[in-house]
């Protein structure tokens, strides 16, 4: 077992690698980068505007409080981003700037889990529907009726999540290398087919102590999965998962949801709001078959973006492109 764990931990710190750029200054509308030398980065520079800076809400929903970063005017339309595992919303800091800059207001929540005042117990409390209930009761907190969003990894569920069960809610979905849940759930009942075999790591992370596997020898696996990020970056995502009930809560997210790697109640039936995947073609998470079957479950407009040479991790890795299509995206739904 321990053999098996130290194979399949090392391929995941492969899978999670991720990439930014050093700090220089930057144009308004293009990607603002991040100090790489473990300081602060400085308000005075461009690197303040890789996220760090955005201000923090703390939004009340029912019992539990949530962080949320925004940026934009208030008046402007709403672009909800639910950031994926492992991160915080602190993964979307190149898109929160670029559509601030647009006019949009960027509404950036950490989850369910993540957020220390939004972290129950008990396993079952992170069941997909609670997630989308979460998400819905944080706009709604801060005044927004309809909405565009936005979902990377297990955020992209969520976001597949709403435009199906609240699609008047919904104005446009744009689903960061996630396919469909109906294509996704389709392929993943072939066990021969690549998607199961890319999930292969969905059986150490249901496992009931499966955080221990990222926090031992000091969360070795977890800090690995941030080797390619600057010092700075690395520590925003350790201040919010290093210690126990912080990784317990978020691997529940896996707990609550998989049995043999296919996600519990996942809606099939198509979708019917405008919609948008954007998936890198080195992606070894999600494979291009499962992709490509996702155009079965949209009734709707829909567009699938391919970003060549990009992995799983998008919204740090292909930021500038990234900003450029969800912009488009956005802009796309006035002329419907």
């Amino acid at each position: 077992m321990g053999q098996s764990f130290v194979m399949v931990s090392a391929a995941w710190v492969v899978i999670a690698s991720l990439t930014c750029a050093g700090c220089a200054s930057v144009a308004p509308s293009s990607v603002p980068s991040e100090a790489t030398d473990g300081a602060t980065p400085d308000p005075g520079t461009s690197c303040a505007a890789a996220g760090t800076d955005f201000p923090v809400t703390k939004v009340i929903v029912g019992s539990m409080t949530f962080d949320v970063r925004t940026a934009g005017p208030s008046d402007g339309e709403a672009v909800l981003l639910l950031h994926g595992f492992p991160e915080t919303s602190y993964e979307w800091r190149y898109q929160m700037q670029a559509l601030a800059d647009a006019g949009y207001h960027a509404i950036a929540p950490d989850q369910r889990g993540y957020s220390s005042g939004a972290r129950p117990e008990t396993q079952s409390d992170y069941a997909l529907t609670n997630m989308i209930t979460d998400a819905v009761g944080i706009v709604g907190a801060l005044g927004v009726d309809r909405f565009h969003v936005v979902g990377h990894d297990w955020g992209a569920a969520v976001a597949w999540g709403l435009a199906l069960v609240v699609p008047q809610r919904v104005i446009t979905l744009t689903s960061v290398s996630i396919p469909a849940p109906g294509a996704l759930s389709t392929t993943l009942a072939d066990k021969t087919s690549c998607q199961y075999a890319d999930f292969a790591y969905y059986d150490l992370f249901v496992m009931p102590s499966s955080q221990d596997l990222f926090l031992d020898n000091g969360a070795q696996v977890l800090r690995g999965t941030y080797a390619e990020l600057s010092p700075y970056a690395e520590r925003q995502y350790m201040n919010t998962l290093d210690s126990e009930d912080a990784m317990g809560a978020v691997m529940n997210w896996y707990r609550a949801n998989v049995q043999d790697r296919q996600v519990v109640g996942a809606v099939t039936t198509p979708v019917t709001v405008p919609t948008m995947i954007v998936w890198g073609d080195r992606d070894n998470r999600v494979c291009r078959a499962t992709i490509d079957l996702s155009a079965r479950y949209v009734a709707a407009p829909y567009r699938l973006e391919v970003v060549a040479g990009a992995d799983h991790w998008l919204p740090e890795v292909a930021a500038a492109r990234l900003n450029e299509v969800l912009l488009q995206q956005l802009a796309s739904s006035r002329d419907l």
